[in-house]
């Protein structure tokens, strides 16, 4: 399992270090088990950071087994056979906000379904805002830093979750 050291007493924020990319896939299935069945996730961090490795791991941890990759040249991958659609978009190719609107995606905003959103700030303003906020970078001694920032109740009640999972008994 992993753990989560929360920042604050709201568990509105908390971190993680990801040692490998076991870590990491196991990170996604652990937040797979605190998801409620609306969510907005952005996911930021450097290319390479690790956002679609944790997305793979998210979607296993939700019982999907098949292929997945980074939405880079498709803008959305969509995974509706989990136990929650997932659709998994990255907009690091737009070269303007208004390509959000153009492809049609504001309609993927809509009705249950969790959406990690990759570059979310080359669609503003027209993307709805994040409910959670996760934060990945290469850690100086090795592996990588999860960054996790609740942004709405929501998000707070899934960061609370996932604390409860990754340290049963409180804590």
């Amino acid at each position: 399992m992993f753990t989560t050291h929360s920042s604050d007493d709201n568990r509105s924020t908390a971190w993680t270090h990801l040692a490998d990319e076991n870590a990491t896939l196991s990170t996604g299935e652990g937040l797979a088990q605190a998801l409620p069945p609306r969510l907005t996730i952005y996911l930021q961090g450097d290319l390479g950071a690790g956002k679609t490795t944790l997305t793979r791991g998210l979607l296993r941890g939700l019982g999907y087994s098949g292929r997945v990759k980074s939405p880079t040249y498709t803008l959305v991958e969509s995974y509706k056979d989990s136990r929650i659609a997932v659709y998994h978009f990255d907009f690091y190719r737009f070269t303007h906000a208004e390509e959000f609107l153009e492809a049609g995606l504001d309609e993927c905003f809509e009705g249950d379904g969790v959406r990690l959103v990759e570059w979310a700030e080359r669609a503003m303003p027209f993307l709805p805002p994040a409910d959670l906020e996760i934060i990945l970078r290469v850690a100086p001694g090795g592996g990588r830093e999860l960054h996790w920032n609740a942004r709405s109740e929501e998000g707070r009640t899934c960061l609370k979750r996932l604390h409860t999972l990754s340290h049963p008994g409180g804590n």
